[in-house]
């Protein structure tokens, strides 16, 4: 299947940290799963489908590096709570999800990400109940209906109320449960090719729900594994006051001292970073997910992007669980974090295609696929969006990256995943989106306490 779209601008996001290359009018050529082609100018050459994008911007197709996508069914809880309170109010409803409640969960939310241009998600699911079934595999399947790529991160806690953590005994696993529950999540889905649709990582849930033997033997397991590892780190400064108390040590500082950093990790949030943590995490090339709604919802604090950025560390963007950032959806991410970079260091700190970079190729990098997605080049995967800036919302904007990114958020023409359409004319034709929603709906209404 050789697809042609033309006559649109085209951001590829091919240039590392820099804008990358822009053609004012160009041509992306999709040859089955991969691009074949990308030029200014109409393309040469016959195509079984081609597509008149005039009036359109090609982008490729966002990656979101953090998500709990069991979370769609608990929108709108705790919302004036800062973390601790919030995990505290929602760990007892998170506690009666099942295969059913997150099945209709994740199909809703990877349906939101894709209308939003997400054509990769990282998932970190994290809440095992005893007695909830394969709620991981629920996860799994939902994403080969929608039809995007996921990154399951399968989550664990083994630290409940008893020793001292936050969750209630009854979602927590035991050290050897968890383990090889994330084992088997590996060798049952894991795909390492680089058309992959699934990819699995090791991620315990965060220094004050796991154990440091959790958290040790986590990274082992990873690494003989060859796979990555994911967790939340440095979110609140709550947390650094309970690391401080019970080790002596930031919670950066431990995630160094437990194995925990690398070019195969990268942690959630990383907003509390010394400049000596900063100038570490570059050092080792560990990733940070910037999440800059749910950080705003919680009253978190303002991830250091650009420091991290210039330190070497891949830095791509999260929307969170849709419990702490009840929009769910990637694309309003870009603005919000070249918004919340200018309010910590003004104006000329970042840049409409600094938000699009994030988005896009640093994601990739985060989740180690950067030779594979993340911008459009020759040879890589044909993950790629086609925005529509031709209605009156955009109408005058004549750079094309400042409307997608400061405008707002476009209707999609195409969207694009491994050359298939998930997407078109701002229609998902994977899912069924009145019956997800009712699915959707219901599941809320089960866990509503």
């Amino acid at each position: 299947m050789r697809t042609v779209i033309e006559n649109a601008a085209i951001a590829t996001v091919d240039g590392g940290e820099e804008a990358g290359t822009e053609y004012a009018s160009g041509h992306v050529v999709v040859n089955d799963n991969v691009i074949e082609a990308v030029g200014a100018g109409t393309a040469p050459g016959d195509a079984d489908r081609r597509v008149d994008a005039s009036g359109c911007l090609v982008t490729p197709g966002f990656v979101n590096t953090h998500h709990h996508l069991y979370q769609w069914a608990t929108r709108g809880y705790a919302q004036q709570a800062t973390l601790f309170e919030w995990l505290t109010e929602l760990y007892p409803v998170w506690a009666g999800i099942d295969e059913e409640i997150t099945h209709a969960a994740a199909v809703a939310g990877l349906a939101r990400l894709a209308r939003t241009g997400c054509t990769t998600a990282a998932d970190h699911h994290y809440v095992i109940p005893r007695d909830g079934g394969d709620v991981f595999g629920a996860t799994i399947e939902a994403a080969s209906q929608v039809g995007v790529r996921l990154h399951g991160i399968r989550g664990s806690m083994d630290r409940g109320e008893s020793h001292g953590g936050l969750p209630p005994d009854d979602i927590v696993e035991t050290l050897d449960g968890a383990l090889d529950g994330t084992a088997e999540a590996i060798d049952r889905y894991h795909d390492p090719s680089p058309e992959a649709r699934i990819r699995i990582a090791v991620g315990p849930c965060s220094p004050f729900s796991v154990s440091l033997d959790l958290m040790r033997e986590s990274a082992k397991l990873a690494r003989d594994k060859g796979v990555r590892l994911h967790t939340h780190l440095a979110e609140t400064l709550d947390e650094e006051r309970q690391c401080l108390e019970e080790h002596g040590c930031t919670p950066a500082e431990l995630a160094d001292r437990l194995g925990w950093l690398g070019e195969d990790v990268w942690f959630a949030h990383g907003i509390h970073l010394s400049d000596d943590a900063v100038k570490r995490l570059g050092e080792t090339g560990t990733g940070v997910a910037h999440c800059p709604t749910s950080n705003s919802r919680l009253g978190a604090g303002i991830a250091r992007v650009q420091d991290l950025v210039h330190a070497g560390s891949p830095v791509g963007l999260g929307a969170d669980g849709a419990a702490s950032n009840e929009d769910g959806g990637l694309g309003v991410e870009l603005r919000q974090a070249v918004y919340l970079a200018r309010q910590k260091k003004g104006p000329h700190s970042a840049t409409a295609r600094d938000g699009l970079w994030l988005a896009t190729r640093g994601g990739a990098r985060c989740l180690g696929r950067e030779n594979e997605i993340g911008s459009l080049e020759v040879g890589k995967q044909a993950d790629l969006a086609v925005w529509r800036l031709d209605t009156i919302a955009h109408a005058g904007i004549a750079d094309p990256v400042a409307a997608l990114v400061f405008g707002v958020l476009p209707p999609l023409k195409l969207l694009l995943v491994g050359g298939k359409p998930i997407v078109e004319d701002d229609e998902i034709h994977t899912v069924d989106e009145p019956a997800a929603g009712a699915a959707l709906r219901e599941a809320s209404r089960r866990l509503r306490p």
